[in-house]
Parts: structure tokens; sequence; C-alpha cells
């Protein structure tokens, strides 16, 4: 590698080579056949208790259509710029969909520029309805672009709804628990590019600044170039290694206010100095708008009293996303 590709880490932002096993893999194939749901659930609980991140193998999702997204991401960021603002995240006022330039959205604003871009879609639309919800932008340029992506975010509904069955088990709850919460879920399709960085990296610019997620639940496709950084419980920044045919997984604030902090959302970030072009596709998924997300009861106890007062899922993620985006600023 020549030598002004290299960088040299600010001492905050370096993170220990820890192994697979302090973010745990789970085999949830038992989850989707119904052959052992409370032993999947066991281990959703402590990695969900433990870490708040988990990577999931034996998923269902084949590994050719994930690749297929990739690759329609990478010809979608390598396109001009004149093109990718024309379908600028701000011709979709509150409803968040399109392109997003580097530095365009920044998810710790007080301490870090976000060296990335993004593009993002969610369910389908023919208006503006408001906030997460209106009418998708798509590269006229590509037409593949489309079906491939809106495919991914629909097989990342199923999955997530499944995952979520799993950890309404590991609380002790009815597997259905969390579907009179999502009839009409906000939920939206990311992708993501993340330019290298050489010389002395600080944390003042970095691919995505230190951040919880903010609904219920993250499903994240890796490249195999790393740069994913998560926060364990001693305040230590480890590695999350791509491992392949696996996604990462992890829960957000809504999951956290809702088991009342047994469960946790991590803070975690993204540097980005492998000297290669870095890119992945998170999905997220909350609940609708208007669900109230509060504290279960089996969660408050005098050890534990509660801690958070109860919210709607929008309010919460709007308020997040405000703080986020310039365009909103004027919304």
């Amino acid at each position: 590698m020549r030598k002004d590709l290299v960088a040299k880490l600010d001492d905050n932002l370096r993170a220990k080579r820890e192994s697979f096993e302090k973010i745990p893999v789970v085999d949830i194939a038992p989850l989707l056949d119904g052959s052992n749901k409370h032993g999947v659930a066991k281990e959703i609980r402590w990695a969900l208790s433990n870490t708040g991140f988990m990577y999931v193998k034996n998923h269902g999702i084949p590994q050719d259509f994930v690749d297929s997204v990739f690759d329609v991401s990478r010809r979608f960021f390598d396109l001009p710029m004149s093109q990718k603002m024309s379908l600028h995240i701000s011709n979709s006022e509150v409803a968040l969909r399109g392109y997003i330039e580097p530095f365009g959205e920044n998810t710790d604003p007080g301490k870090t520029k976000d060296l990335k871009e993004c593009f993002d879609i969610g369910p389908e639309r023919s208006t503006l309805e408001g906030p997460f919800f209106g009418a998708n932008q798509w590269p006229s340029s590509l037409p593949e672009f489309r079906e491939l992506t809106y495919g991914y975010h629909q097989k990342m509904v199923g999955l997530a709804k499944t995952l979520l069955k799993g950890i309404a088990l590991s609380l002790d709850l009815p597997e259905s628990y969390f579907e009179n919460l999502m009839r009409d879920p906000i939920s939206i399709q990311r992708l993501l590019h993340y330019p290298p960085q050489s010389g002395y990296v600080s944390e003042d610019i970095i691919g995505i600044g230190a951040h919880t997620d903010y609904g219920n639940l993250t499903i994240l496709a890796q490249d195999d170039v790393g740069g994913l950084q998560v926060m364990n419980r001693d305040g230590d920044w480890v590695e999350g290694i791509p491992i392949h045919g696996t996604f990462v997984i992890n829960i957000g604030d809504l999951i956290q206010r809702l088991t009342n902090d047994l469960y946790l959302a991590n803070m975690h970030r993204v540097v980005n100095i492998s000297g290669r072009e870095r890119y992945s596709i998170p999905f997220f998924i909350d609940a609708d708008f208007n669900a109230i997300i509060e504290p279960l009861a089996s969660s408050v106890t005098d050890s534990n009293p509660i801690h958070y007062r109860p919210v709607t899922c929008g309010e919460h993620k709007f308020g997040r996303f405000a703080a986020s985006y310039a365009h909103l600023a004027k919304a």
C-alpha cells in the first residue's frame, strides 16, 4: 500500500481486535423453521443484554441476491454527482427518501462530520403522507436499481419480523407481541458508501460518528472491508469484523426503552482506514408512527425502577433525524 494512503488514528479511534464471540454469532435456522425457537431466544437474550449486537447466520436470504444489491449500490454511487444530487433527500421533504451527499447527514454533529454518502428508500407511497412516508426516488440511468433495492427492502421486512418474534420470546412475551405495534411500520432501506481515509484521522471527520440507532432493529450487510466499531459495556471499542454469509443485527433506542435498559442499544461508528472503498447495506425497522413505546411492566422492579416516559415511535425517531439533516430545520 502506498505510504500516503496509510492512516494514523487518533487514540480515541482505536478499536480492540476481539474474537468473534465478543459479538456473538447466532444460528437462527431453528427460529425460522420452528424447531427450537426458545433455544434461539435464549441466545438472543444473552447477546442483546450484553452487547446489543449479534451476527446471525442461516438467515434464509440468498448470498447471491445480497451480492447483486451490493453491485447495483456500487454502480449507483459511481454515477456523476449531478445525477445523484437530482435525487437529493430534500426533494422528499419529511419523507426522507433519496440521496445524501458526504457531510449531508451527521449523526454526532457536536463532534463529528460523517464522511459517507447514502441513498434511502422506504415503503412505496404515491404521494407525501408525512414523516417517513412518501414517494421513493429512483435513478433513471439504472433501471434494475428499483427492482433490486426494493426487493431487498421487502425481504428485510420479513426477516426483521421473524427476528422480532425471537426478541419477543427472549423477553418471555408472546412471539406475536410486536405485531400490534407494526401494522404499518416505519422502515428505511439504506445504501452506504464510505471513502477511505489516510493521513492523521481524528474524530472530527470519520465515516460515521458514534451513535445509537433510533428505532427497533437494524439488519446490516457488510462488504469485506471492515471498519465497524461497537462499544462494549466496559467502554472499549470492539471491531465488528465482517463474517461472510452473516448479517449484523443490533437493536435501537426503542427496544432499550421497551426493556427499561435490560437490552442495550449500543454506541457504534465506522472508521474506514482500509485504503479501499467500503459499502454497506443497513435496513432499519421500527414500529407504527403512532405506536406508543413504554417500559414493559416485567422490566420494572425495585432494583430497576422505570427509566423512560412513554413516547410514540414517530415522535422519537423524527426528533433524532431532525438533529442530523439541515433541510429538516426548515420543515
